[in-house]
Order: C-alpha cells, then structure tokens, then sequence
C-alpha cells in the first residue's frame, strides 16, 4: 500500500528520484557523455527512443540496431534533428532478435568496426497475440524478448571488459525487465520454456500474457547470471534490470481495440509518459550512484526486489545453460548450412555456372 501510494505521489526514494522523474532529469548528473558508447536495442521507438534521445543530448556515441533499417534511419534524423553536433555519433545497422543468425552477424559487423563498448542497453520487446515460431524454431515473444538479446550479450562481453580495461571506465550492462515478471506462475520456468519452445504443449492454449512474462522473467534471470559471470571474468563491467514502469508504447501495438483503449484510457492515472518510463534505464546506464552495483533490479530509478522465482540463483543457472544449448544448435545448424551451400556452389562452379 505504501509502495502504491508513493508511486502516485511521484515521492522519491533513496536514489533522490520516484516515478515522476524524467530520463533527462535521472542524467542531469551525467552532462558529458562523449567517452561512451553505447549500444540500444529497440531505439526507432517508445522507450528506447527516448533513451537513445537523452544519451545523445549527453554526448553519447550511439549504435542503433533495427530490424528496419528504414525505422533506424528515420530514428537517426530525428536524434540529428535535434543534435545536429551528434551526426558522426550515430550509426544504424541491420538486426533481427528474433534470428540468432542475424545476431551472430551483426555483432561481428559491429566489432569489425573497431569501436569501444561501454554501454550495452537490452531494451527491445515484443508482445505477440498468437503463437509464433523464429526461424530458430523458438518461440517469438522469447526469442525476441530474451534469447535474441542473451546471444548479443554473450558475443559483446568480452569486448566491453576489454573496452573497460583499456580506458579505466566501467561498462555497463542495462535489461529492460518489467513487474510483469512477476506474473509468471510456476516453479519451473526452464521446463515450460522448453516445452513452449519445442511445441510440446500443443494441447494447451496459447497465452500470450503468460509467453511475455515469461520472457520478462527471463531477463531478470539473466542478469542475475550475467553478473556472476563477469564477477568471475574480473570484469569492470556491470549488469541490471529494470521495470520501466506502465505505458503505452507500441509494443502492445498488435493487441489495440475497444478493450485495450478503455483499459488504457482508464488506468491513465497510473501510467508513467514515454520521457519517465526512459528514467530507469538511463539512470542505471549512466548515473554514478549506481557504480559497482551488479546483479540488481531497478523500479523508478531506486533498487527494487524482483519476484521469488526472479531472485532463484539455481534457476538462472539452468536458464543460461539452456540459452547456451538452444544458441549452440543454431550455429550448429548454420555451420552445416553454410558448408551445404558452398558444396553446391563448388559443383555448380566446377560446371560454369555464376552466382551473383
């Protein structure tokens, strides 16, 4: 009942922020950003623009992966719009979270571009009304939502304990979890995952809600894992979560109608606008109050607790040996194709034909 009451009332917590704060009000602290470089999932958008926005006021070097290059581009004007000194800061790239195939690519386009890391933010996100398989055979909500971003992370680490050895900064890492994590009912969330995953429970509805909390679990999870792995690398690197608080992005954009507009309009007293929703995430980036903390849960810029089965080491532990079998496969799968295909090609070059 407190909680609720200071949530309403905007009060602010330790941190000196609550729930009415705005990201540039959490980055006020952090006005010269331009030794960082940071990497936002989910930026042409919502949250993550909003994100991705503040950081560049702040001087921010800026990596933009999109599944629409075009939805990139149209993101970058704007940010140069308003930045016009952020115009050799901001650069977009093709990724799809759903294909661990296109993560594998776009992490090694990136790290041929020779750049540091210092800021990895897992913000993208998709709620998804019906059951969907990735080309990965995954389903979609978590594909995109978690296992999509666990590869990208896995691949960038080392590159960000290398980028904070080298210039004494420390990196961070930022999942955009959600209190709907807290949904998830159950016991065994790796079991359920692999069943929904490798369409075991074909016998059973589909729920969405169930398949989106799911993979908010999941993200909190991992960085309860992901910090104990860097701790053991003896990395200067960091990793949390965070809930960004109710609002109406378009992530729930294939579920508008009659009922999710009442809902909404209805609940309008409890949501948070775009600009406030942004204000977890950009003070865990950046702030430096938050130095050193790892493994931890944020909730209106102020450290929060998770749900039981969210706080469960064991589970994380058998969540990330998983992501790593489901990840190891697909490479797997891909070396195979890829060495299929350059056996035809070898044949069809042995009998004169060309490929473009």
């Amino acid at each position: 009942m407190l909680t609720s009451l200071r949530y309403l009332a905007g009060t602010a917590g330790a941190s000196g922020f609550g729930s009415r704060a705005t990201a540039e009000d959490a980055t006020a602290a952090c006005s010269d950003l331009r030794h960082i470089t940071a990497i936002i999932t989910g930026a042409t958008s919502g949250i993550g623009a909003e994100t991705a926005r503040v950081l560049a006021k702040r001087g921010a070097r800026l990596v933009l992966p999109a599944r629409s290059l075009k939805a990139a581009a149209e993101a970058r004007a704007r940010l140069l719009a308003e930045c016009p000194a952020a115009a050799g800061d901001v650069v977009v790239m093709p990724l799809d979270l759903s294909s661990l195939a296109s993560v594998r690519r776009f992490a090694a386009r990136f790290l041929a571009l020779g750049l540091p890391l210092n800021l990895l933010i897992n913000n993208a996100g998709k709620f998804a009304d019906r059951f969907a398989l990735s080309d990965d055979g995954v389903e979609m909500t978590f594909a995109t939502n978690y296992l999509g971003h666990f590869l990208l992370t896995k691949l960038l680490m080392e590159k960000m304990a290398e980028t904070a050895a080298a210039t004494g900064v420390e990196g961070r890492i930022v999942n955009v979890s959600s209190t709907i994590h807290s949904w998830f009912a159950g016991d065994d969330a790796v079991g359920y995952i692999d069943a929904v995953t490798r369409r075991k429970m074909c016998v059973e509805p589909y729920d969405p809600t169930r398949a989106y909390a799911l993979s908010k679990l999941a993200n909190v999870l991992h960085t309860r894992a992901l910090a104990d792995r860097l701790k053991e690398m003896k990395a200067n690197v960091t990793a949390n979560c965070v809930h960004p608080g109710i609002v109406r992005t378009r992530l729930i954009r294939e579920r508008d109608g009659l009922v999710t507009n009442t809902v909404f309009f209805l609940a309008s007293k409890l949501l948070k606008t775009i600009p406030q929703a942004a204000a977890t995430t950009c003070y865990v980036a950046v702030h430096p109050a938050v130095a050193g903390v790892s493994g931890k849960y944020f909730a209106d810029c102020n450290e929060a607790s998770p749900s039981r089965l969210g706080s469960n080491a064991d589970e994380a532990a058998k969540l990330w040996r998983f992501s790593d079998e489901v990840a190891a496969e697909e490479k797997e799968e891909s070396v195979h194709a890829g060495s299929f295909r350059l056996q035809v090609q070898s044949s069809n070059a042995d009998r004169g034909l060309a490929f473009a």
